[in-house]
């Protein structure tokens, strides 16, 4: 059976694995869609002997984030089986779970502290109902009203499909005896990612470096749980600041460098900060790739600090000691790892490969890794998996640009005489690597299945071949870049088994290329545009991210022209290619303006454009959007190849 854009609602995913004190469990979050509106995410137990797994909470909520307790007798979890998403506590041998919190805002970010009497976590609450008290013991009778009309001074004020509401994020401590809540911060700042040192202290991180909008600098302060005292110990900048401290209250953490090009462009590097003799280490300094973005680094019990790492398609475990600066790979088993929890009785990990989309793992410090679920056997054993071809060319200065081809499956080929149709797929980021799996997995499936060649690659921009790799397009967006796509795609035509039409599309900034390549170039026979940035100017007006385009490009009021000639909107003027734009409406990173231009521009040189418009999506639609629009998606996708592949 051949892979079909509805089987979205069959494929589960695994996420946020969490290792048993004893060793014996992994507690993970299974995900499914559950209709056309709603995923089912559900807490699940798996035995790190890979002998059973078994459902820990109800199908009938969402939850997330499994946390066990130091002594492994329970096991913390937020779920939205009560009137907000609250923090419940789930003895492990048996009984009802119990709601630890009820008040006004989503709580996240959960961490026990080290003797297992209170929880750590993050809410985002409004000024008044703080003082109220709404943040600590909601009254039943308050419900919350969305500003009419929103009135706002901060620079950035919308993020991730929503609205702030005048709304700060601040950390609180809940304590599990008797369920009392206490805020520990306070001010107009948004505080972020707790983790206790030890008993009496408390980790946190807080943007007051100027507006904490208009900066990517974070302190971390450490804070006394017995007066209520803080210090900032040390700062970092970069877009995420995930860190980990020790039992000698070392902290390791991550740190890019804020000035221009940016923090996305170049590597991300671990630091250690040692509060016995005030130094600050750089372990990965003449290590050769960045932290992976989407897991934060995590002290082992062997005084090492264990990071993941893009790698030429992979995503690797590594770990360093603090003092030395030669990294050593701990797992690189060609798939794709996702997030990691290191605790002292081994790694648990999820990851996804070519033939699978995700999947539960563990591993000792060898390196020796098990499966530890099947989430996806019965749908795997019915469908046909095609495995992607590695492919290696050179772009037209000599750099090596590593790629991968996923022909159809046998059943797909109806014509045996026929070359199919070529689809050529542009990741986001830039600065990010694309694998042979990961969230693309479906998709890829997807299109082969439909008939279609499809070729991806990274291209100079991309991370996981060293820093100048991923400088080489700074401040300069669709030249090397776009001359990698294009010997990509010369590389490939050149064979035999790909046909004459050729599609392209992507999404974010693969929907910029994706739109710069309409722009430059008549080759493609048609364009899928996806939530793409097309007019920098407006991009920088619009962005929660406006760094980003600030460090490129600069003020746009100090050189319009460079954003301008920086834009696909600018060269619309000869563009013919038949073209289908996709967008969300509540994206506030690549913000809905930038497509709106965009296609009255193709439209007014000619070009067949058409405009689908998604109504309460956000930036990343094709991750987690409404099943029925994710489907719709990549249905629209196919039929939009489909009608112009003759």
């Amino acid at each position: 059976m051949l892979v079909e854009a509805s089987d979205y609602h069959d494929i589960v995913t695994a996420s946020s694995p969490s290792l048993s004190p004893d060793g014996e469990a992994v507690a993970f979050v299974r995900r499914t869609p559950e209709s056309d509106d709603t995923y089912a995410e559900t807490v699940y137990v798996a035995s790190t002997d890979g002998e059973s797994v078994r459902r820990y909470t109800l199908p009938t909520h969402v939850d997330g984030e499994p946390r066990w307790s130091p002594s492994g007798e329970s096991l913390a979890f937020v779920s939205d089986r009560s009137e907000g998403r609250e923090l419940w506590v789930m003895p492990t041998d048996g009984g009802e779970a119990r709601q630890v919190t009820d008040v006004v805002g989503a709580v996240s970010n959960v961490r026990w502290s080290p003797d297992g009497t209170r929880l750590a976590f993050v809410q985002a609450t409004t000024e008044a109902e703080r003082a109220e008290g709404h943040d600590c013991a909601q009254d039943p009778e308050y419900e919350r009203e969305m500003q009419d009309p929103l009135v706002t001074r901060r620079f950035v004020y919308r993020e991730q499909g929503e609205y702030r509401q005048g709304q700060r994020r601040h950390v609180y401590v809940v304590d599990v005896d008797d369920d009392s809540v206490t805020r520990v911060t306070d001010g107009d700042y948004d505080f972020e990612h707790p983790s206790w040192g030890d008993e009496t202290t408390l980790y946190y991180t807080v943007k007051r470096t100027g507006d904490p909008d208009d900066t990517l600098t974070h302190d971390i302060v450490r804070n006394d749980r017995s007066d209520g005292t803080d210090e900032t110990v040390c700062r970092t900048t970069g877009w995420l600041p995930t860190y980990d401290v020790d039992d000698r209250g070392r902290i390791a953490y991550r740190h890019s460098r804020d000035e221009a090009p940016g923090p996305s462009m170049y590597a991300t590097n671990l630091k250690v900060y040692d509060p016995a003799t005030g130094e600050t280490t750089t372990p990965t300094r003449t290590f050769d790739r960045r932290l992976y973005r989407d897991c934060p680094p995590q002290w082992g019990p062997d005084g090492s600090v264990y990071f993941l790492y893009p790698d030429r398609g992979e995503v690797r475990l590594a770990r360093v000691d603090p003092d030395e600066t030669s990294p050593e790979t701990v797992l690189a088993t060609g798939g794709h790892v996702q997030e990691v929890d290191v605790t002292p009785q081994g790694i648990a990990f999820t990851q996804s490969d070519w033939d699978y989309p995700s999947d539960v793992f563990v591993a000792d410090f060898d390196g020796s890794a098990r499966r530890v679920t099947a989430l996806n056997e019965a749908y795997l054993t019915e469908r046909s998996i095609a495995e992607p071809e590695e492919h290696w060319f050179e772009s037209d200065d000599g750099t090596r640009i590593q790629g991968w081809l996923l022909s159809p499956p046998p059943e797909a080929q109806t014509d045996p005489e026929e070359s199919p149709p070529l689809i050529v797929e542009i990741h986001g980021g830039p600065s990010i690597m694309w694998s042979t799996s990961g969230t693309m997995w479906h998709e890829f499936q997807l299109l082969a299945a439909a008939g279609y060649t499809v070729f991806w690659c990274n291209p100079r921009g991309s991370t996981g071949y060293g820093e100048e790799h991923s400088l080489a397009i700074a401040e300069d967006w669709g030249e090397v870049d776009f001359a990698d796509i294009l010997s990509g795609v010369e590389s490939v035509s050149a064979r035999d088994d790909v046909g004459d039409r050729q599609f392209v599309t992507g999404g974010s900034y693969g929907g910029f290329m994706t739109a710069w390549a309409i722009t430059h170039t008549d080759r493609f026979d048609a364009a899928v545009a996806q939530r793409g940035v097309y007019d920098q100017m407006a991009q920088f007006g619009g962005t929660d991210t406006y760094h980003s385009p600030e460090r490129q490009l600069g003020l746009p009021w100090e050189d319009p022209e460079t954003y301008w000639d920086a834009s696909p909107t600018a060269h619309v003027d000869g563009a013919t290619t038949p073209t289908l734009l996709i967008h969300s409406e509540r994206d506030f990173r690549v913000p809905i303006h930038n497509a709106e231009a965009f296609y009255r521009h193709l439209k007014k040189v000619g070009v067949d454009v058409e405009f689908v418009r998604y109504p309460r999506e956000g930036h990343e639609l094709s991750r987690s959007g409404e099943p029925r629009h994710v489907v719709d998606r990549l249905d629209r996708i196919r039929e939009w190849f489909d009608s112009h592949a003759e």
